[in-house]
């Protein structure tokens, strides 16, 4: 069972939402990455702290709360870890939150 306040407490964070945002639309945003197409295999931790001018281990802590509330999906390649949009649980949770309120 998906824990709805874990979910909205994961949103309650301006830099967690415009990952979310950067991430509807990842080639525009990170187009410029060169281990892949943002779109295909996700963005890098590392071009979401240069964009947000934070440390890697903060952006992972941001990314890993999304993780854990269902929004976004990580793709390990190697070392390296990308993320994307878990659209599926965005929408269940937009239905959710339609429902209730």
């Amino acid at each position: 069972m998906v824990d709805r306040i874990e979910q909205s407490k994961a949103l309650a964070s301006e830099t967690r939402m415009k990952i979310l945002e950067w991430l509807k639309e990842p080639q525009r945003h990170f187009g410029h990455q060169e281990s892949g197409d943002p779109q295909e295999i996700g963005v890098c931790v590392t071009l979401f702290a240069d964009k947000l001018e934070m440390s890697q281990p903060t952006v992972s802590r941001h990314l890993e709360l999304l993780r854990r509330a269902g929004f976004v999906n990580v793709n390990r390649i190697g070392r390296w870890s990308y993320f994307s949009r878990e659209e599926d649980g965005l929408r269940n949770y937009r239905g959710w939150l339609n429902d209730t309120l």
